[in-house]
């Protein structure tokens, strides 16, 4: 560990070559986040009489968004730590790559709520008036409590590596002055190897509880509201399994991506997806069993309402979007990431992109449907998202890949402290072996 490491010239070579299509990608990327920020430009200026929300569906595309991409923060901090604690050695070129989506997606989440209210001034009123009895109250804290512990727990295995392109390499100012800052005074000496080991264990063991919690908070704000299809005990658990389910997903796709397009096929290997593919496979089966036990309770008893949004996600407007979210993002992936001929790294890629977009579909399927079911003898409320709305999402989605691509030659997306830890450890007991058998 530290300045007596060797990198590995294949993890430093992005951070030193950058090719014209990366320029084209972050173009692209920003052009998409410019039309975003136009289109809030419009809401400010106008309110939200610009989108599809209104008097009965009050929330939309942004709440939709907003759980989401927190669902898909837990890819990293929540699935990193318990591969730690578990003592998963395969886990090491992957913990990066998943934490740095745990912070970026946490970022991007927190914006949504605030686009919602329409003017970003009324936050403020979350600090003057905000009352502890609030579900909303809870969010808010817990979402800040797991920013600034993912933050924490991303940047305690960068110290190394810092320490290391600090040293050997020679990468501008910019990315200069972040690995002084970051590294600090890390030597490598024995005694800050098992300091740094035991704060990132201790971090991982309080990272689990609260990314836990975050998720669990979210599904209160719909659960503790009296209204058909939220009122329900189950929506804790269920949040919960989704984001990770969502958050492997999500990992899975960033994997294929970064293996291709920086040649990393020598630390993401099969094996990797393979392992995340089986994860994926047991959540995508406990997704269905809620899903099924949700929907099947609001059937069997019958109530007028439950009847009505039951027929609304099963024969009425949404009829698409749910049939499609449970044949395609939840019963194709499992097929397959089942079979042996599709548990390649391209069926397991494919079945993840299916999962996101599965899961995307599902929190909108969450938020509207149910809003519109009239909770009195009223017509049913009607939502036709905007451009603005739709171009804010968007924006969204591609600010997340333009900040995570931007992390990627900043730090190498692959530990190499904790890949040459383990190669180490792999020599050392090929020797120890080798003695034995000598």
């Amino acid at each position: 560990m530290g300045q007596t490491i060797e990198a590995d010239p294949s993890l430093v070579r992005p951070l030193q070559r950058t090719t014209w299509r990366f320029y084209v990608l972050c173009g692209v990327l920003t052009t998409i986040v410019g039309i975003g920020v136009a289109g809030y430009v419009t809401q400010l200026q106008t309110g939200l009489a610009v989108t599809g929300l209104n008097d009965k569906v009050s929330w939309g595309l942004y709440i939709s968004n907003f759980v989401f991409f927190i669902g898909i923060s837990h890819a990293g901090t929540l699935i990193s730590a318990i591969l730690r604690v578990s003592g998963a050695a395969w886990r090491r070129p992957i913990t990066r790559m998943a934490e740095s989506i745990t912070v970026i997606a946490i970022v991007i989440a927190a914006a949504f709520p605030i686009l919602d209210l329409g003017r970003p001034d009324r936050i403020i009123n979350v600090f003057l008036y905000g009352r502890i009895e609030s579900a909303i109250m809870w969010d808010f804290v817990s979402i800040f409590t797991y920013l600034t512990g993912s933050i924490i727990y991303l940047s305690l295995p960068m110290i190394p590596d810092a320490a290391i392109l600090r040293a050997k390499y020679q990468l501008g100012r910019f990315r200069g002055f972040l690995y002084k800052l970051l590294a600090g005074r890390w030597t490598g000496s024995r005694l800050q190897q098992i300091g740094l080991k035991k704060a990132i264990g201790l971090m991982a063991i309080i990272i689990i509880p609260v990314a836990v919690s975050v998720h669990t908070v979210v599904s209160w704000i719909f659960g503790m509201t009296l209204r058909v299809g939220w009122h329900t005990a189950i929506y804790g658990p269920y949040f919960v399994v989704g984001a990770i389910f969502s958050g492997i997903a999500t990992i899975i796709i960033a994997m294929a991506v970064f293996r291709r397009v920086y040649h990393l096929e020598k630390y993401l290997t099969v094996k990797h997806f393979r392992n995340l593919g089986v994860l994926l496979l047991v959540l995508d089966i406990a997704i269905i069993y809620f899903s099924l036990s949700d929907y099947l309770t609001a059937a069997y008893g019958s109530q007028t309402q439950d009847v009505r949004w039951l027929a609304a996600l099963s024969t009425g407007p949404y009829a698409v979007l749910f049939w499609g979210m449970l044949i395609g993002g939840f019963i194709v992936p499992a097929v397959l990431l089942s079979l042996n001929r599709t548990r390649s790294v391209a069926g397991i890629t494919i079945a993840a992109i299916l999962v996101a977009v599965g899961m995307w579909v599902e929190r909108f399927l969450i938020v509207v449907p149910t809003m519109a079911v009239p909770q009195v003898p009223f017509d049913w409320g009607v939502y036709q998202a905007t451009w603005v709305e739709w171009a804010i999402t968007a924006a969204s989605i591609a600010a997340f890949a333009l900040l995570y691509a931007i992390f990627s030659k900043i730090f190498p997306i692959v530990s190499m402290w904790e890949v040459a830890e383990e190669t180490e450890t792999i020599s050392e007991a090929v020797a120890e072996a080798e003695e034995v058998t000598t």
